[in-house]
């Protein structure tokens, strides 16, 4: 190949007369592209040789051909005897020919030769593969010769009619470099693990010129003077100066080799390697240096990751909102080229034995572990800690970063997790689920703030939706809520459990903090009817948000059956107040009921019933299934008040005044029962008893009494005797042969009754005050005393 370069070189002459043959003088432009032509031929040969498995093998293990030994001759200083022959330095070893540091004349290549050749093995493999590379370095010669002649036979004819132009031929040659790029990256290959250690030399250079040569990167050179060095004071460990001397150029050798590949610098790495794995070879033997070689190259590995990790951008969260994920963001980056470098550049430069991209791929795990424990000291905010959790749990592992398509196949070997510190991930998501329970406290904090600014301080009525009164902070708290677990599950499916734990447990606290400043700002519009709306509002509001809090149930049913134990109690203290007051308004009406006024008079009922109606008016815009509930409540203390009136024995019907007193009390309850069915209460059973009372009351023949106390007795199970005589003395039948006959009739339904088909829920006579005369006399039986009195027409 160099005598075909040479022959370019001094013959320029005939490539001009090549030109002059067309007839014509050949032009600067010609003569460029003519240059151009054989700088590209010259470029093609050296990447044809480069590229030869032969030329690799000798470009890996640095042995130099004897054909080209002459011709580099003058510019090689003789080096001293190696006395690898003496000392058995040239069996083979873990590394092939790294170079020698000049070669020798050509009659003591064939000196040397010939006896190594009859007494190594390792010699005579090595004059096979120099012969194979002779051979194949001549016929891609000849081969080049004569794309030589074809090309310039191509130049010649087409100077006939158009000068080539320059840029055509360096256009070809970049595309045709590209091309061999790519193709030598998708084929890089590791160098081989075995390898001949060059020969050492008889005599080491001084102490300073070897520490020259490390420190100009001649580390083959260096290392084998201090192998020869290493090997005089193994002859002789009493030298004191020599061990100090090894120990300071070893650590010079060493650190240069640290920085060599804390540089991820390829062009020396190949020594690296060699001189490590010689190093490694002879770490039992005296004069090396205390630690291993492999572990050190490692440890530079780590450090070379992390000062990458520490060159990307980092901008101050003062500055950029985004700073952590924009940061994370270039580091997933840097992280992929550097292991894309790694596995198509620097892994060739080292035997398989090194593990070369599973020792980077290891360091980048480490690294970026402690890189994302610092970075955690300075996340506060809960956007920051969901970016790195998902960085750490996702987007590691995925194919932006570890999973990338541009490492494969050999990422697929390779653990992509992160080595985290031990229980750092768990702390890290306590902390993420304390964050959540924090920011959803000033949410609530916040709901509290704009329900004061938009209503209570301006005493705005609140909004109806579909036709029901309502506050829409309850969505604004489920969405929140929902949005936390749902941005969790992305994450990690198992941590949205402890997330909605945290939200039900500070969702926990709000129906009390905010009744609280409800009382502290509304308080003073009691009775007015905004008070009662603002009570209906958060009666309906509250309810809704624990019917949205019932989808948690089966990821945290304590937390959600505490949560809606609080609405609850919020609820049924709202209801309560608005119960009081109703009461409180109907109270001075409902006592007049069943009084001489009563009777002539219906104003009293006139107003019992006029709130009555405001109260249908309220429970319209009341939310089911509260509404149920708040209007089947005030409808049993209506039942309980108004026919309560009748156990006080205040009035008592004469004259047959109890036809009309029955027809009133049959005509009001019935108005008073529509007004509760219109509330939508499912007391339904409280219905009949204005009927049943009026029947006994309404009855012209007082025998026929007897039979209209079935009815009373199934439907009312608390109904009893006391009861009946209270009925009977508002009718004015006080006693006699009637009276007892009646009572008697009662008593023997109450037995024969089936008690298992009473409901025992229906309980409305029981809590009644009853004033009946409990005298001795009104007990004895009618025979004792009815000649004393006579029989009542009545």
């Amino acid at each position: 190949m160099s005598e075909m370069t040479d022959r370019s070189v001094e013959k320029p002459d005939e490539d001009r007369m090549s030109l002059k043959s067309n007839g014509r003088t050949p032009t600067k432009d010609d003569a460029k592209a003519t240059l151009g032509l054989f700088n590209s031929l010259r470029r093609s040969v050296r990447r044809a040789v480069e590229k030869s498995p032969l030329s690799a093998v000798a470009k890996g293990s640095k042995v130099i051909s004897r054909a080209d030994s002459a011709s580099s001759e003058s510019s090689c200083s003789p080096v001293p005897l190696s006395p690898s022959l003496s000392v058995g330095s040239s069996v083979t070893s873990p590394q092939k020919n790294n170079g020698e540091s000049c070669q020798k004349s050509d009659k003591e290549d064939e000196a040397n030769v010939a006896p190594q050749k009859n007494t190594s093995p390792t010699h005579t493999k090595k004059e096979s593969m120099l012969r194979s590379s002779d051979s194949f370095v001549d016929r891609a010669t000849e081969s080049i010769r004569k794309s030589i002649r074809l090309a310039s036979k191509k130049v010649r004819d087409k100077t006939h009619t158009s000068t080539i132009p320059q840029s055509s031929f360096e256009e070809n040659d970049e595309e045709e470099e590209k091309k061999e790029e790519e193709e030598e990256a998708a084929v890089c290959q590791e160098m081989e693990e075995a390898y001949t250690l060059p020969d050492i030399p008889h005599t080491p250079l001084s102490v300073m010129q070897i520490n020259k040569l490390i420190e100009t990167g001649l580390l083959e050179e260096a290392h084998l003077n201090l192998l020869a060095l290493r090997h005089e004071f193994q002859q002789d460990s009493n030298q004191y100066s020599k061990e100090k001397d090894l120990s300071l150029l070893y650590s010079e050798l060493r650190s240069k080799i640290c920085t060599i590949v804390r540089d991820s610098g390829k062009e020396l790495s190949g020594s690296v390697a060699r001189i490590i794995q010689e190093e490694e070879k002879r770490a039992e033997q005296p004069g090396g240096l205390q630690g291993s070689w492999m572990e050190a190259w490692r440890e530079a590995v780590a450090e070379g990751v992390q000062e990458k990790v520490k060159r990307v951008a980092l901008e101050q969260k003062e500055q950029s909102s985004s700073w952590l994920a924009v940061h994370l963001a270039l580091l997933g980056k840097a992280i992929v080229e550097d292991l894309q470098n790694v596995k198509g550049v620097l892994r060739a430069y080292y035997p398989p034995s090194f593990k070369v991209f599973s020792t980077y791929v290891n360091s980048y795990h480490r690294v970026v572990g402690q890189h994302l424990k610092t970075l955690e000291q300075q996340v506060t905010e809960l956007k920051d800690l969901y970016v790195v959790l998902d960085w750490i749990i996702n987007k590691y592992k995925s194919e932006k970063i570890m999973g990338s398509v541009s490492l494969q196949p050999d990422i697929k070997d390779e653990s992509t997790d992160l080595q985290l510190e031990e229980n750092f991930l768990k702390q890290l998501k306590e902390k993420y689920c304390c964050k959540v329970k924090e920011d959803l406290s000033s949410s609530l904090d916040r709901v509290i703030e704009l329900e004061n600014e938009d209503y209570w301080q301006k005493s705005q009525p609140p909004r109806k939706e579909d036709g029901f009164l309502d506050s829409h902070f309850h969505m604004d708290i489920w969405t929140k809520v929902e949005s936390a677990v749902k941005n969790t599950q992305k994450i990690d499916p198992q941590l949205d459990q402890k997330v909605s734990s945290s939200c039900l447990e500070e969702l926990k606290q709000f129906p009390v903090r905010f009744e609280s400043e409800f009382k502290r700002h509304c308080g003073a519009l009691e009775p007015q009817p905004l008070w009662v709306d603002y009570h209906i509002t958060y009666i309906n509001s509250f309810t809704a948000l624990q019917e949205h809090m019932k989808s948690y149930c089966d990821a945290c049913p304590e937390e959600v059956k505490g949560f809606s134990k609080e609405v609850e109690d919020l609820v049924g203290r709202l209801t309560q107040v608005l119960e009081n007051q109703f009461k409180e308004d109907v109270k001075p009406y409902l006592r007049r009921m069943m009084t001489r006024k009563w009777l002539n008079n219906d104003s009293d009922f006139t107003e019992l019933h006029s709130r009555t109606k405001l109260l249908s008016q309220h429970c319209a815009v009341m939310r089911p299934p509260c509404v149920q509930r708040f209007a089947d409540r005030l409808y049993l203390h209506m039942a309980k008040e108004y026919f309560g009136q009748l156990m006080k024995n205040n009035y008592s019907c004469k004259n047959r005044k109890h036809e009309k007193a029955a027809a009133k009390i049959r005509q009001q309850w019935g108005e008073l029962g529509e007004q509760f069915e219109d509330m939508k209460s499912t007391h339904e059973w409280l219905d009949p008893v204005g009927d049943d009372l009026s029947k006994i009351i309404g009855q012209k023949n007082k025998a026929d009494i007897k039979q209209c106390l079935e009815p009373l007795v199934k439907n009312y199970p608390d109904f009893g005797k006391k009861h009946l005589i209270a009925v009977l003395n508002f009718r004015g039948l006080f006693r006699g042969r009637e009276h007892q006959l009646i009572l008697q009739r009662f008593t023997e339904l109450k037995k024969n009754v089936n008690s298992e088909s009473m409901d025992r829920s229906r309980v409305l006579f029981k809590d009644m005050q009853v004033n009946v005369n409990t005298d001795c006399l009104s007990s004895l039986p009618f025979s004792c005393f009815r000649v004393l009195l006579p029989e009542s027409s009545n």
